[in-house]
């Protein structure tokens, strides 16, 4: 069953941001655009090569107005002790949300119930808190932040132009095309 449209549930959850422990509900979300990066756990392999990653392109998405929220089932106290810890994650400046019940892992589909552990979801959370795009890995496969960054530019084009798509690899500026008959075929 697809997640496409699905409104984000309400939740609660304690983030670690920028030195300093904050409550994050879908509140928080409304009105803007929102991208949820859940990964597996703190003090792992893949996992900070894929925050420090985003931590790199964060300002990217701050210009477009798009906050950037990383999930996992660790505690915002651990999130705390790892930033302390790694050099990389020193780097980042949005919000580690905790989710040690699992409730919003669940909610978006990415909980390994047997494990405790998110798998790498990505999902993009349009300004009326619906999912307009989402992506699902296995633990083992990372991520790109400048592939997500472009699906985030291509969301928010499509919404603003609806008569509108974007092919593949569309970058802001490019061509982007009109559905219509005179299209069919043609491509």
């Amino acid at each position: 069953m697809s997640l496409i449209g699905k409104k984000v549930s309400d939740f609660s959850a304690e983030a670690y941001v920028n030195g300093d422990f904050k409550t994050v509900t879908r509140e928080d979300l409304k009105g803007k655009w929102s991208v949820f990066v859940f990964y597996p756990a703190d003090f792992t392999f893949v996992c900070p090569t894929e925050l420090g990653d985003l931590a790199d392109v964060y300002p990217e998405f701050e210009k477009i107005g798009c906050e950037v929220y990383s999930v996992s089932t660790d505690t915002h106290f651990t999130h705390k002790a790892w930033h302390d810890a790694s050099d990389t994650i020193k780097k980042i400046k949005y919000p580690m949300l905790a989710d040690p019940t699992h409730a919003i892992s669940r909610d978006f589909g990415v909980l390994i119930e047997d494990a405790g552990l998110a798998l790498r979801g990505t999902f993009i959370i349009n300004p009326e808190g619906e999912i307009v795009a989402y992506e699902v890995n296995a633990l083992g496969i990372g991520r790109n932040s400048k592939e997500l960054l472009r699906k985030v530019q291509a969301a928010q084009f499509v919404a603003k132009h609806g008569d509108q798509v974007c092919p593949a690899k569309w970058e802001p500026g490019a061509p982007t095309l009109t559905p219509g008959l005179d299209l069919i075929g043609k491509l």
